[in-house]
């Protein structure tokens, strides 16, 4: 192949990429969208108005902060949630892009007229760890949902990425100080009891925004190196359902061409799968792992007969 050649390709690759990044969102997608976003930023509000602030819990980021001025001036807490995350937007359209920045918009004003709306409502228990728990976990699963589908519902992981491009630490390191500071403070605004607890929040938030993310049906990748790969993935493919693919491999130290298998399947599948490699091979090299999310190919069950 010439160079000329080879830079048309190149340049070709390049258009097609472009294309898939500019692609628009069909309306079908794009409204299955905002009906996702719209009931994540609800939930969160539910979780804040009707279990972590008539307890005086707050959460992390923007909205902690937001919680503490509206107890303090005896504002509404949407005003705040809604004026102090619009920087945020200007910031993120930049940073990452513009159906971010929109989707973000969207579930910022989904939730600020979510919390006034649920204002006057009393708190669903006086319970503090009860409301503790179950508040961390209605915002996190509405939390989850908004990231899982394009969104954000606050701007604090917008400010940690932009601040990781100067600053020598991970975005996840960022975020950790601006929350430890902002729920510390809590302990100054109301009590170091209900800081403690604001923690606790923040958790079980925190766990449960993984869980909706990434699904309770967590997939795991497998890498199979055996003498006896042949018979391995066909054992796959009957007893699991489970399409398979072969690499050719060459080990370091022998020199020896080797048949790698790599699959994917589910952690229900784990024990099982393991049981077929011992079976045909107790010395096989056997690496699992997870994965958080799969897409395309052939990953869908085949029928076991």
């Amino acid at each position: 192949m010439s160079s000329t050649e080879e830079v048309n390709i190149a340049e070709e690759k390049q258009i097609l990429i472009r294309k898939a990044q500019h692609r628009k969102l069909s309306k079908g997608r794009l409204l299955q969208r905002a009906l996702l976003i719209t009931l994540g930023a609800a939930l969160m509000g539910v979780g804040l108005e009707i279990f972590l602030v008539p307890n005086n819990v707050i959460d992390g980021g923007i909205t902690g902060i937001s919680i503490m001025l509206s107890y303090i001036t005896g504002l509404k807490l949407g005003i705040f949630i809604f004026i102090l995350n619009i920087p945020f937007f200007f910031i993120g359209y930049k940073q990452i892009g513009k159906t971010f920045a929109l989707s973000t918009l969207y579930g910022i004003i989904v939730l600020s007229i979510t919390t006034t709306l649920l204002h006057p409502v009393p708190a669903f228990t006086q319970d503090i760890l009860l409301a503790t728990v179950f508040g961390g976990i209605i915002l996190g699963i509405g939390v989850g949902i908004v990231i899982r589908y394009g969104g954000s519902l606050d701007g604090t992981e917008i400010l940690a990425i932009l601040f990781n491009k100067k600053l020598p630490f991970s975005v996840g390191e960022i975020i950790m100080f601006f929350n430890l500071f902002i729920l510390g403070s809590a302990g100054f605004v109301f009590t170091w009891d209900r800081a403690m607890y604001s923690l606790l929040a923040y958790y079980v938030a925190f766990k449960t925004i993984d869980i909706t993310i990434t699904g309770l049906d967590e997939s795991k990748s497998v890498w199979i190196i055996s003498d006896n790969a042949k018979v391995i993935g066909d054992a796959i493919m009957d007893r699991l359902g489970r399409g398979v693919t072969y690499m050719n491999g060459e080990g370091a130290y022998s020199g020896d061409d080797k048949k790698v298998i790599f699959c994917v399947i589910n952690r229900l599948e784990e024990a099982k799968l393991k049981e077929i490699v011992t079976d045909y091979d107790d010395h096989a090299f056997l690496a699992v792992a997870d994965i958080a999310e799969v897409r395309g190919g052939r990953f869908k069950k085949q029928d076991i007969h």
